[in-house]
């Protein structure tokens, strides 16, 4: 009976490549596996904010249904401010979409169904924490802008109930927001691989 030839050294046969029988699994190799498949755990936290972003929705139409049946009871300011909040949700909602489906990708388990789907947002394709973080920042960033903006409209217009003091320490967070935002940007750009490969 002839025998089947001896793979060459240093090649991988068949029976190297098949997983280990489970009688064999360590006390060590459970406990990772079980530590690896708590990341689960975070998927209803991202459930729950498309919960939270259904919200959102409700929230924009009825401004907008607001904006449209009063608008004749509006002025110039007013049509604004409610623009401006108008912005403000949908900046929100766009940040719910980056913190759901990047932190998805990132902490819990790719997205294949969509790997190849032409509508696949062009950041998705190459998201880390590094990347979320720095694109949460200027998301917030914007956010933030939206709100000052509104502040200050809202403060030249009479009986707002802002003070001077309130409306310095909006811009102060807001500074310090792009502070922030700035820094975690140049923390990435420093320490992503283009920059240790050099010129």
């Amino acid at each position: 009976m002839s025998q089947a030839p001896d793979a060459p050294e240093g090649e991988v046969t068949e029976s190297e490549m098949a997983p280990a029988p489970r009688e064999h699994q360590t006390p060590a190799a459970m406990i990772g596996w079980s530590i690896f498949a708590s990341r689960w755990i975070q998927a209803p936290l991202y459930i729950g904010l498309i919960l939270a972003q259904a919200v959102y929705v409700v929230k924009f139409w009825k401004q907008l249904v607001h904006l449209i049946t009063d608008f004749g009871h509006f002025d110039e300011n007013e049509v604004m401010l409610i623009v401006l909040g108008l912005v403000d949700v949908v900046m929100i909602a766009n940040l719910l979409i980056m913190v759901i489906i990047g932190g998805y990708e990132t902490f819990v388990s790719r997205i294949k169904q969509v790997s190849d789907h032409p509508d696949q947002p062009e950041w998705l394709s190459h998201v880390n924490a590094n990347v979320l973080k720095v694109k949460l920042a200027m998301a917030i960033v914007g956010i933030s802008s939206i709100h000052l903006l509104k502040t200050f409209i809202e403060y030249g217009t009479e009986n707002t109930g802002l003070t001077e003091n309130e409306v310095m320490w909006q811009t102060i967070i807001h500074v310090v927001f792009v502070a922030s935002a700035v820094g975690l940007a140049y923390i990435d750009r420093y320490l992503s691989p283009q920059h240790d490969a050099g010129p």
